[in-house]
């Protein structure tokens, strides 16, 4: 029910910055059952990011839900992304870890234009070897992160078994296919 309300308030927050006097739409649901199905089709991978759903909110713009899981790692030097036209929001389902966002990627290399996950996930994307100079916060359940696009980020540690969390992808350029809909 949690996880339910805060995707009401991230979606009515998206809505409001991105369309002003739009005319109204059909709701989307997204059962926490649905969630919990995606979060079960890849329990055993380190990372698994799937979108949910990706919408067209009245022809004006995209808006992707998805969800992502990770295992514990410990103190580990690992990469970044940051993605050129997609704002996202995480909001912590479960788990605990280090998030770092900002700063520059080192070794930041174009992300495939053909990999499904900047078809489907993210859009276009850098990935580098690692984040210098950002800012690192400890999140948990019910905390959330707002992460405009450009904006590096990585956990660079999870400190619980896993970590999962709700992805809001708020896309004004339409890079991401509306009327994907993730079948569990």
């Amino acid at each position: 029910m949690r996880t339910a309300l805060v995707l009401t308030l991230a979606l009515g927050v998206a809505g409001a910055a991105l369309a002003q006097q739009a005319p109204g739409g059909a709701a989307t649901d997204i059962t926490n059952a649905e969630i919990q199905a995606v979060i079960k089709k890849t329990p055993n991978l380190p990372v698994s990011d799937q979108q949910i759903r990706v919408v067209s909110i009245n022809g004006d713009y995209n808006l992707g839900v998805g969800v992502v899981h990770r295992a514990k790692t410990e103190k580990q030097s690992v990469g970044g992304s940051e993605h050129s036209q997609i704002a996202e929001v995480y909001q912590v389902i479960s788990g605990t870890g280090t998030l770092v966002t900002g700063g520059t990627l080192e070794g930041a290399k174009q992300r495939d234009a053909n990999a499904e996950a900047v078809k489907t996930l993210t859009g276009p994307s850098m990935e580098g070897s690692r984040i210098v100079g950002g800012v690192s916060r400890k999140v948990g359940p019910g905390d959330v992160v707002i992460i405009p696009p450009n904006t590096p980020h990585t956990f660079t540690e999870i400190t619980s078994p896993e970590i999962v969390y709700l992805v809001v992808r708020m896309d004004p350029h339409k890079v991401l296919p509306a009327g994907y809909v993730n079948k569990p």
